[in-house]
């Protein structure tokens, strides 16, 4: 790693990390790593040694570099041994070919620099998202999301942010019986499809709805406009009074419980800017159709905050962990390939 970016961005062996997280404690630990973020040296690691400094699951982004990080086709490949699997991220298995390590460290190390509370509850919730059923981590993920928007880091955000009237559509969802498929289009053109609070209650009303009519074998979602969602609508963002009546709203009235229950086929049509919502929502689907012009975005870390309509849930269910964290860590776009090749999506097709 270049001296340039600093103490953070040198990588350590695995067995030296290890030492280091077992000797000290959590709040030492945050005095050595002002910037709460892990590099590992893979290159002469033993499994055991990974294993063992995962396993104790440290307050910090632990991110494997090497071996192989430039090798061809690195982008697409897995773990290279069940150890290297308790990382938060795995540069080889995120970067194309060609890409630049130095350059992907340096934006994990800024990313997580600037936003470092939303980064350790993030990878802290995504490392118990595998061992939990997809309803028990939307309920974990509801609640970190309440935690942070109590934070100092959102309240910057909201604060720097002009006030800005919400405009709720007349018809934000509209529902299109087509024999026995369901179709439901989300219809805020306008505001590129921003899920707000009425979309979101008509969302999982119609679900509900469906779920209950046995004449139905399919739910498609569709999108109106050039955006299929452009995430939560900004306005009605910091504005819940109460922030533990909000997650108990947010439990008791979640689309992507209701695709999780439902016990028709479910499709989701996407096209073009797909973001926070736009994504989380449509990937708890069982068949994703992506249009050529899709661009994926979590962006919820520049918030202070980490995905809060199931993004944690269903992204990693299809893509894994460690390439959720890298997405939301870096707000990076994913592009039509990119989300075929990972499974984020299921097929890349030209929109209806």
């Amino acid at each position: 790693m270049s001296t340039a970016l600093g103490a953070q961005a040198q990588a350590l062996p695995a067995a030296s990390a290890l030492d280091l997280v077992r000797s000290l404690s959590p709040a030492d630990l945050a005095d050595v790593f002002p910037v709460p973020i892990l590099l590992v040296d893979l290159a002469d690691a033993r499994p055991d040694e990974v294993a063992a400094l995962t396993a104790r699951r440290p307050p910090l982004v632990l991110v494997g570099v090497g071996p192989g990080a430039d090798r061809p086709g690195a982008g697409s490949g897995s773990p290279s041994s069940p150890a290297e699997a308790g990382l938060d991220v795995l540069l080889p298995e995120v970067l194309a070919p060609g890409d630049d390590v130095d350059a992907a460290v340096a934006t994990l190390v800024r990313a997580v620099g600037e936003h470092p509370e939303a980064a350790v509850a993030l990878v802290g919730l995504l490392r118990m998202s595998g061992r939990l059923e997809p309803l028990d981590g939307l309920v974990a993920e509801s609640l970190a999301y309440s935690t942070l928007l109590a934070g100092a880091d959102f309240a910057r955000w909201l604060a720097a942010r002009p006030p800005r009237e919400h405009r709720p559509s007349a018809q934000p969802l509209l529902a299109r019986r087509d024999g026995d498929r369901l179709v439901l289009t989300f219809n805020r053109p306008e505001a590129r499809n921003a899920f707000d609070t009425v979309t979101r209650d008509a969302l999982v009303a119609a679900l509900r709805a469906a779920a209950a009519d046995d004449t139905l074998t399919e739910v498609a979602l569709t999108a109106a406009g050039p955006a299929f969602g452009a995430g939560g609508d900004l306005t009605q963002f910091g504005t819940a009074p109460d922030l533990a009546r909000a997650h108990l709203v947010r439990t008791g009235a979640s689309a992507g419980a209701e695709i999780v229950r439902c016990p028709h086929r479910t499709v989701a049509h996407i096209h073009g800017a797909c973001v926070g919502a736009g994504i989380e929502i449509p990937a708890f689907a069982d068949r994703v159709v992506a249009a050529p012009d899709v661009a994926i975005q979590l962006p919820e870390l520049r918030l202070g905050l980490v995905p809060g309509a199931g993004g944690t849930v269903s992204v990693t269910r299809r893509i894994g962990r460690r390439r959720t964290a890298w997405t939301v860590l870096t707000s990076a776009f994913l592009d039509a390939p990119t989300a075929l090749r990972w499974g984020l999506v299921d097929e890349v097709a030209a929109s209806r």
